[in-house]
């Protein structure tokens, strides 16, 4: 059996956001998504960066020795199951810095 698909962010996530810029890295989230992936998960860089931008994150994420199995697409078994490619990314686990369990929401406010 393969391991969990984990999407991952980048700006506020795997480095602090200085969008355009890249800031500081964070080395926590990096050592663990690379021991992660040793283990047999798979991770798709999941963000709004493109054309240079882009090419200057995974490039600040291949000198910490990050790879990823796909970048702003699904995985090939997944684009098989669901007959395509949607813009949605499909993961077992997302990253991202302005994430939210959907159920938290309600149990932080009143409905009254």
């Amino acid at each position: 059996m393969r391991g969990q698909i984990i999407a991952v962010d980048f700006d506020g996530t795997l480095c602090r956001d200085c969008y355009p810029k890249i800031g500081e890295a964070n080395e926590g989230l990096i050592r663990i998504l690379k021991e992660l992936r040793t283990q047999g998960d798979r991770l798709i860089l999941w963000t709004c960066r493109r054309g240079e931008k882009l090419e200057e994150a995974l490039c600040f994420c291949l000198m910490r020795g990050l790879v990823f199995d796909a970048v702003n697409e699904n995985l090939p078994e997944i684009v098989e199951k669901f007959d395509g490619d949607s813009r949605k990314i499909f993961a077992d686990l997302y990253i991202d810095d302005r994430s939210m369990n959907p159920w938290e929401v309600f149990s932080c406010r009143s409905l009254a």
